[in-house]
């Protein structure tokens, strides 16, 4: 047996490794069987020397992701013990060097996990997405990068963002305020993402000239959406007609991603079933279509999400008719 001790800058750093989750990190030495025990900057490992090396590359790979600016999950640790000695161990550091816009005053968009990147990579191979999970897990705001990188590469000449606005059951017209005012609720996440990796002003100048279009759903009924980058947002609140109107939509040169829920469904009126459900079974291993779907595990917003999701899960496992 040898023991080993590797020291970082703070005992908060070295907690975000690992989650801060003693589990997760008993988990590690479980797999190289190997004994770890965190004690404010440092990390103690008792074991075998080729048992400590693995452990000290794990951990070399998370600390250089971390400081990448990616959140280190437990689905990220899993993966990577997984893939330990394959030709894919080198996965978290293609991670860390995926990155997407940046500018002086805004960072750059990186993936936080591997699900995440796998989602972009879809996003360059196919010409259609589906990005299907929990809210949380960077569907919607991943698709505005790409979607802005691609305008910036000049690989398409405008941005069409849309999302079905249920609650008002697509008929504006009693809402107090002109259309802009009246839609204006149902936009904002699409607009916060825009405002979070643009400075506002040029938000502003590329919605003026066109290159930015926010509407709703039922706006993009007769039109032919060619050489666009398109992205319909919480499409588990269509019908199957209105999916079915929006993808026969997409015209020469264009590009699509639907983000959708299945699970958060809003549709009123009846047993009426989700447009993004139909497509998500019928369109399943077709040629040019792309499926990622995001696990409670690749939640990236504050942890206690993705404890909430879990909860609500295991609820609806034992309840599924309540």
């Amino acid at each position: 047996m040898s023991r080993r001790t590797l020291k970082f800058e703070s005992g908060r750093f070295l907690e975000s490794l690992y989650s801060g989750d003693g589990k997760l990190l008993r988990e590690i030495g479980d797999h190289h069987r190997t004994r770890l025990v965190a004690r404010d900057t440092t990390l103690i490992l008792d074991g075998e020397r080729q048992d400590l090396d693995a452990v000290e590359q794990l951990f070399s790979q998370l600390e250089k992701a971390r400081r990448s600016g990616l959140e280190v999950t437990a689905h990220m640790v899993r993966f990577a013990l997984e893939k330990a000695g394959d030709e894919d161990s080198e996965v978290l550091e293609e991670l860390s060097g995926y990155q997407l816009l940046g500018s002086a005053n805004k960072p750059p968009v990186v993936p936080r996990n591997l699900a995440q990147m796998r989602y972009l990579e879809a996003m360059e191979k196919s010409a259609v997405v589906f990005g299907l999970g929990s809210a949380g897990s960077g569907k919607t705001y991943l698709a505005m990068a790409r979607a802005l990188a691609a305008i910036k590469a000049k690989q398409v000449g405008r941005i069409i963002l849309t999302r079905p606005a249920v609650e008002a059951g697509e008929a504006l017209g009693f809402l107090p305020g002109d259309l802009q005012e009246k839609l204006a609720p149902y936009l904002r996440p699409l607009y916060d993402a825009l405002y979070d990796m643009l400075e506002p002003d040029k938000v502003e100048r590329m919605i003026d000239r066109g290159l930015i279009e926010i509407a709703p759903l039922a706006y993009m009924r007769g039109r032919t959406l060619s050489n666009a980058f398109v992205i319909l947002d919480e499409s588990q609140n269509t019908s199957p007609e209105q999916m079915f109107m929006f993808l026969t939509r997409i015209g020469l040169g264009s590009r699509c991603v639907i983000t959708g829920d299945p699970t958060q469904v809003d549709l009123r009126g009846g047993a009426k079933v989700s447009g993004l459900a139909e497509a998500a079974r019928v369109l399943e291993g077709i040629e040019g279509i792309g499926f990622v779907r995001f696990r409670k595990e690749d939640v990236t917003r504050h942890p206690v999400v993705e404890r909430i999701i879990g909860a609500y899960d295991r609820d609806r496992d034992r309840n599924p008719s309540a």
